[in-house]
């Protein structure tokens, strides 16, 4: 793990995490990132390994999903192993997350923000490729507004080079209601899921159809 690759990681991230820490985490990742400026400040390596230590166990409470978890790996860093961070980066992480959460608002534009960075296809994109003559429509599938560019397909839901709809995508669309609330069901597949382990996005293919059909029936039954 490089020290600078997960500030910049929790950087990019800030305004997420404000919203998706609890108080008492937050709490905790913004005294261990004080602790790690300090001794970095004052050239103490071993200090400002023991306070990345405790950074890391703080952030090991996201889901696996999370843009910041693969920064999270790597060595454990002993006395003098770690190279010093640069003070006025960890400055300016406490400054962020050290502020009250956002309001919903500003939340969920930076939600739908980080969904619209997915691989996608535009409207333009998908029409080219359904004129081929591969796919069915866009029924049951997931398209995302964005005032920018116009609506957007994400990339996960077909066969790979086609506008063809993966059956099993259609499937779990229908049960999070995707036409009704395609926010919120583009989140369930692009966020880290406990029950499956890692992002259904990502596991297309690789665990059963019925798993990724089961996990998103549980969050329907939870709610």
């Amino acid at each position: 793990m490089n020290i600078t690759d997960l500030l910049t990681s929790l950087k990019e991230n800030a305004v997420l995490l404000r919203g998706e820490l609890d108080g008492s985490t937050r709490e905790v990742v913004v005294a261990a990132l004080r602790e790690m400026r300090d001794e970095a400040a004052a050239g103490r390596a071993p200090g400002a390994a023991r306070a990345l230590r405790g950074l890391k166990r703080a952030l090991s409470a996201l889901p696996p999903g999370h843009p910041v978890v693969p920064h999270l790996g790597g060595r454990r860093y002993a006395s003098g192993a770690l190279r010093l961070p640069p003070v006025a980066q960890i400055t300016e992480l406490i400054d962020i997350l050290g502020e009250p959460p956002p309001d919903p608002a500003e939340l969920r534009r930076a939600a739908r923000a980080h969904l619209l960075s997915a691989p996608a296809l535009s409207l333009e994109e998908y029409a080219r490729l359904l004129g081929t003559g591969a796919g069915n429509g866009a029924a049951g599938l997931i398209r995302l507004p964005d005032p920018g560019s116009g609506p957007r397909y994400p990339r996960f839901q077909f066969r790979a080079g086609t506008a063809e709809p993966l059956p099993v995508v259609r499937r779990v669309n229908e049960l999070l209601q995707a036409d009704m609330d395609p926010w919120g069901a583009a989140d369930w597949w692009l966020g880290g899921n406990v029950w499956l382990h890692g992002v259904p996005a990502e596991l297309l293919g690789t665990v059963p159809d019925d798993d990724l059909v089961g996990a998103a029936s549980a969050l329907v039954e939870a709610g």
